[in-house]
């Protein structure tokens, strides 16, 4: 009974706070009997249900539908005109010319009762539009190709406005698509591969700009792609000679494209997000494959430069946007990805000569491991990691080649690798984080040291003994570690080398060579077994000094 008191009198506090709050004269006091009539109003009300999730509406399907329907409709409508005769070419194009005004007035007059709805119309409309000016010149020759261009771009523009003023992104992908193509379906306006790059050229600021003006990347992206691959496509046919001017075009819209997406990310303050840098990385790497493929034809020296030329131009709009005060790890990453490709194509593939690249190999590693350590690490983050593992790359292609003697690159080179993987595993030692990683690089050194043994030496009894010794020498340097681990590496160097008696040293050798094979391997066998028992009694270090 006291607990139902003191709601009671909870709740009469309640109104009075209320009531204290309201302008004008005070209300009288509740009685008890509207007190408890409130009280059980509150307990009856239900308790606020999560709103669903929503979905994409029906209405828009029946929408789409209708509008599909209505420009389907004027499609038969002219079939039947056509067939039936009284349908002449001028009441054709009159008559869908009328249905797209009609959808666009339509849906402006509709847009102040449901917008987005009211939008579908006028999106019918355009298509209609855009199939006029072509029809009219392809199929009539009403209008001449000029004035059907100049058509285009005016459909084109109106396209953006209407998208605007409905906030529809589908207007600026029609507008995108319209434009784009009018080149292909009006050949003879367009007189020389010049008249191209201008015309793609201001397509592509338009769209940088809407997408700035509208908070949308898709209609740059969009352009981007099909500028691309649409003048490559245009001018092999048009005037294929003119090289020169498709090299502009390409390092032109490089240009235009990397300011809009950074003058994007500053007005907009919307950095690249991963999805969003995911979809630039194609754009990018199509760019680099036309670009490369025309400049190996017809510039075949320059080539390499000016790829890494356009790699440095994408790194610096990165790291600019990112000292203007919005960074992005995204868009630096994605730089730095593109960068250490163009590197790894036009640097390592095309510039270096081959019997350096071993050599540049053995100074990959370091150099990973120098930016891994950099104090500075943090503002390189995006630029470091994918050149990071480019030079992790470059390292195990060329290890692979001196470990297996794919070409005669120097007796020493296979100990150089090994002994910089060993350095590497003494890093990671002081790091658990880098553990696995150091057992690796271990192993590999191991492989690498025995595969420089063999190189170095041309006896199979010296090879046998040199094995050895590496095992014996890995163990007693576990011992002065206190390294287990270490030590049981060892293990893999006493496999190799009994394989290695048994299977090839024994095979067609002198009675002498296989006498002394079989000591120097059980000879070490035997002493490696008795210091694996110690050092399996010993406990490793507890704690590992931190960098």
């Amino acid at each position: 009974m006291s607990t139902l008191e003191e709601r009671l009198a909870a709740i009469e506090r309640r109104l009075e706070a209320l009531e204290s709050q309201q302008v004008g004269e005070p209300a009288p006091a509740p009685t008890p009997a509207e007190t408890w009539r409130a009280y059980e109003r509150l307990r009856e009300t239900p308790a606020a249900q999560p709103r669903a999730p929503r979905h994409f509406p029906v209405t828009q399907i029946l929408g789409w539908t209708g509008a599909s329907a209505i420009v389907l409709a004027m499609a038969y409508l002219i079939r039947l005109g056509l067939e039936s005769g009284w349908l002449t070419p001028v009441r054709q194009l009159g008559l869908a010319l009328f249905a797209a005004a009609s959808l666009i007035v339509a849906g402006l007059r509709l847009r102040t009762e449901d917008r987005t709805y009211a939008g579908l119309l006028p999106a019918g409309g355009l298509v209609i539009l855009f199939l006029v000016i072509y029809g009219a010149h392809l199929l009539y020759g009403f209008v001449d190709a000029r004035t059907a261009a100049v058509l285009v771009i005016l459909t084109s523009l109106s396209t953006l406005w209407l998208g605007r003023l409905f906030a529809s992104e589908l207007y600026a992908l029609f507008a995108v698509v319209g434009s784009y193509s009018a080149p292909f379906l009006l050949p003879a306006s367009y007189a020389t591969v010049t008249d191209l790059v201008v015309y793609y050229a201001a397509w592509s600021m338009t769209f940088c700009a809407y997408s700035t003006w509208t908070g949308s990347r898709r209609p740059y992206l969009l352009a981007g792609y099909l500028a691309l691959l649409g003048f490559n496509q245009l001018w092999r046919g048009l005037a294929p000679t003119e090289w020169q001017a498709a090299l502009v075009f390409q390092l032109a819209h490089l240009a235009i494209f990397l300011i809009g997406t950074t003058v994007y990310s500053l007005r907009r303050k919307s950095p690249l997000g991963a999805a969003e840098a995911l979809a630039h990385l194609p754009l990018l790497l199509i760019f680099y494959a036309l670009q490369y493929e025309l400049l190996a034809l017809h510039l075949p020296d320059a080539a390499p430069w000016i790829a890494l030329g356009s790699a440095a131009l994408v790194a610096m709009a990165a790291m600019m946007a990112t000292r203007l005060g919005l960074p992005s790890r995204s868009g630096v990453l994605l730089a730095g990805t593109y960068a250490a490709l163009v590197v790894f194509h036009a640097g390592y593939v095309e510039l270096l000569p081959d019997h350096f690249a071993p050599w540049v190999g053995a100074l990959a590693l370091p150099l990973a491991v120098v930016l891994t350590l950099a104090r500075d690490r943090q503002r390189l983050t995006g630029i470091a990691q994918p050149m990071q593992v480019l030079m992790v790359v470059v390292f195990l292609l060329n290890y692979l080649r001196v470990t297996l003697s794919w070409e005669a690159h120097g007796d020493w080179l296979a100990l150089l690798y090994g002994v910089e993987l060993y350095a590497g595993y003494a890093l990671t030692r002081r790091h658990p984080e880098t553990e696995d990683l150091g057992r690796a690089a271990l192993f590999l050194g191991h492989v690498a040291v025995l595969a420089g043994a063999m190189q170095l030496l041309d006896d199979r009894f010296l090879v046998s003994l040199a094995w050895g010794v590496v095992a014996l020498a890995a163990l007693a340097l576990a011992f002065r570690l206190r390294d287990p681990f270490l030590g049981k590496s060892s293990l893999l160097v006493f496999a190799a080398s009994a394989a290695k008696v048994f299977l090839f040293d024994l095979s067609g050798a002198a009675p002498l060579t296989r006498i002394g094979s079989l000591l120097v391997l059980g000879a070490t066998l035997y002493a490696g077994g008795w210091m694996y028992r110690r050092l399996s009694e010993m406990e490793p270090v507890a704690a590992r000094t931190p960098r």
